[in-house]
């Protein structure tokens, strides 16, 4: 086990590194982040340059999906997705959780969306759309009701009872989402 150089961008967000060599893993290389340690498990057998090529690729990669700040891609969307989210808002949210910011991105490809309340940003995945209207509309709102409560706790989703499609647009993104892993998309590569 060695312990290279800090991970990730100068400042708070460096974690040390620490890789754990195993005779029983044949050729998988995997990270993850415990107790403030960047965690790099690779083969038993890899050589010094291979694990410094494992390392490298696994730090700015967990850099990228944890330390990096979200982009806003499509900057001329979010006039069209401030107003909407103000007039999502107004109907079923009393007025709150409007955010300062809200675009499309692409580097979403593990959720549909996400928030931060710190800076009232709301970030949507590309790959909502062309889907309907009123499935966007939920995740907005979703993602709206984090900026009022962050957690999924009752007052949360107290705050989406009054969208009338919240379950059925539930529904239609998971059965998005299992047609996307199972490559079910009609020869679609993108969704």
């Amino acid at each position: 086990m060695t312990t290279p150089e800090a991970a990730g961008p100068p400042g708070p967000g460096r974690l040390p590194v620490e890789v754990r060599r195993s005779a029983r893993r044949k050729r998988t290389v995997s990270a993850d982040i415990r107790d403030g340690v960047l965690r790099v498990s690779i083969p038993g057998h890899f050589s010094a340059s291979q694990e410094r090529h494992w390392v490298e690729r696994m730090v700015e990669r967990m850099s990228a999906k944890y330390f990096a700040a979200p982009a806003i891609d499509d900057d001329r969307a979010v006039p069209a997705l401030l107003q909407r989210a103000g007039r999502l808002a107004e109907q079923y949210l009393g007025g709150r959780g409007v955010p300062a910011t809200i675009g499309w991105v692409t580097n979403q490809n593990s959720r549909w969306a996400s928030a931060t309340p710190a800076h009232r940003s709301i970030r949507l995945s590309h790959k909502l759309q062309g889907m309907p209207d009123w499935v966007v509309d939920y995740v907005i709102l979703h993602e709206m009701a984090h900026l009022i409560e962050p957690s999924h706790n009752a007052a949360f989703w107290d705050l989406l009872i009054t969208y009338p499609r919240t379950e059925t647009a539930k529904a239609f993104l998971d059965g998005a989402a299992f047609a996307a892993q199972r490559s079910l998309t009609g020869g679609q590569e993108d969704f």
